[in-house]
């Protein structure tokens, strides 16, 4: 597998400052050849170093402006199956098995507290899940980013 170096997080750095730009723009600024560019994107997406394109759109503008975390914990043996549940709700965003006290975190969008109390409850109804609880999110203080591990990979 090829490691990711000094060139590729330049790369993704310049497309974090600028996604619309062209290769031939990105590699003029980067100073290197369209070619060297075009490859080395080639070779990020097949080594998955790109999410999926609907992580950058907001709920927001949607009529989703309430965002919440719900701590799922479950019959272990159901934890496949569940997953496959937890998908089929369209406000849930996010989902990720944990160690620790809850066995599942999801993310979730709503309209409002109504829209998050009937969320919850198709979540409950879900085939092997014990119990729920349910954290608003208040502020999002430190979005979502990897400028910070790009810059320290472009010093190393």
């Amino acid at each position: 597998m090829p490691t990711f170096d000094d060139t590729d997080a330049r790369i993704l750095l310049a497309m974090v400052e600028d996604p619309r730009q062209t290769v031939v723009a990105m590699a003029a600024k980067l100073g290197l050849s369209r070619n060297t560019v075009q490859a080395r994107m080639v070779s990020l997406e097949k080594r998955d170093a790109f999410l999926a394109f609907d992580h950058r759109i907001s709920p927001a503008p949607m009529g989703y402006p309430l965002t919440a975390f719900i701590s799922v914990h479950v019959q272990q043996q159901k934890l496949g199956a569940l997953a496959s549940s937890l998908a089929s709700i369209p406000e849930v965003v996010e989902a990720h098995g944990l160690s620790g006290r809850a066995d599942i975190l999801v993310r979730v969008v709503s309209k409002g507290a109504e829209d998050l109390f009937r969320i919850n409850g198709k979540i409950l109804a879900c085939d092997g899940v014990e119990r729920t609880e349910t954290s608003l999110a208040m502020n999002e203080l430190v979005p979502f980013r990897m400028t910070p591990l790009l810059g320290r990979a472009t010093r190393r």
